[in-house]
């Protein structure tokens, strides 16, 4: 299954740059690698499991660029990651017990919520806001309750993360992104171990998307730094919709499904 055409690998590689460059901002990498690997014509197994080994480049490399600006101290954030990447371990091991049509059916709702928000709020910008939960509390919950969602589905954890960041931890959006990153890193890992352990990566495949998603991540999170809340907001508001949408059309949707459409 890894040898692949040279046309699907050029694929590949330039849908995972994409992916890489949107995830760093935004988030949402996941809309672009996953569909990109399932038409290339890889096993829906191999390709949850390979999405997880690419993507660990792309958020391991904005996290590196957004820390060498100064903008997440990445030592001080390791007890958070930890937490994300312990809770995305349980959500891999027992998304067989999840209820995943339910959160399938739920999340294209959650996501347009996510984007009214971002896209109405006039006052977010780059300038922390109040704190409403101290960080061991937003540690203890918030982060391992999401890292849990990436293992058991994943689309969206990015989006998901920010939120959390900018309405309960007070941050900028700029600062939230660059935080983001480490979190979402740290649930990569966690998911990655268990398909690891099942068997279900394929290495040239997943390495060669890797290396794409690390030059697109340096190229968006440069260009996030750069023009900050006045990019990444407009960017989440689209990405957001644009998967909820993306999930609402596909046939296999439950809620498609109920509905008999």
């Amino acid at each position: 299954m890894q040898d692949l055409a040279f046309h699907l690998l050029v694929f590949l590689f330039v849908a995972a740059f994409i992916a890489g460059f949107i995830d760093s901002i935004a988030g949402g990498g996941g809309m672009i690698t996953i569909p990109a690997m399932l038409i290339a014509g890889i096993p829906p197994l191999q390709t949850l499991g390979t999405n997880k080994l690419q993507a660990l480049f792309g958020s391991g490399s904005a996290s590196l660029s957004y820390a060498r600006r100064g903008h997440v101290n990445l030592k001080e954030q390791l007890p958070m990651a930890l937490m994300s990447a312990a809770g995305s371990i349980l959500g891999a091991l027992l998304a067989t017990v999840v209820p995943g049509d339910v959160l399938k059916a739920v999340l294209p709702f959650l996501l347009i919520a996510i984007a009214i928000y971002f896209g109405l709020k006039p006052n977010m910008g780059d300038v922390d806001q109040h704190r409403r939960v101290t960080p061991f509390v937003f540690t203890l919950t918030l982060v391992p309750l999401i890292g849990f969602y990436d293992g058991v589905f994943g689309p969206g954890t990015g989006s998901f993360f920010m939120l959390g960041f900018v309405t309960l931890a007070g941050f900028g959006v700029l600062k939230a992104t660059a935080h983001t990153k480490f979190l979402n890193f740290g649930s990569n890992i966690g998911a990655f171990a268990v398909f690891l352990f099942f068997g279900a990566i394929l290495w040239k495949v997943g390495l060669m998307m890797g290396f794409a998603q690390f030059l697109g991540a340096q190229v968006g999170s440069r260009y996030a730094m750069a023009k900050g809340a006045k990019i990444i907001k407009p960017l989440l508001v689209i990405v957001s919709i644009a998967l909820a949408a993306r999930l609402l059309a596909d046939p296999t949707h439950p809620l498609r499904i109920w509905l008999g459409l």
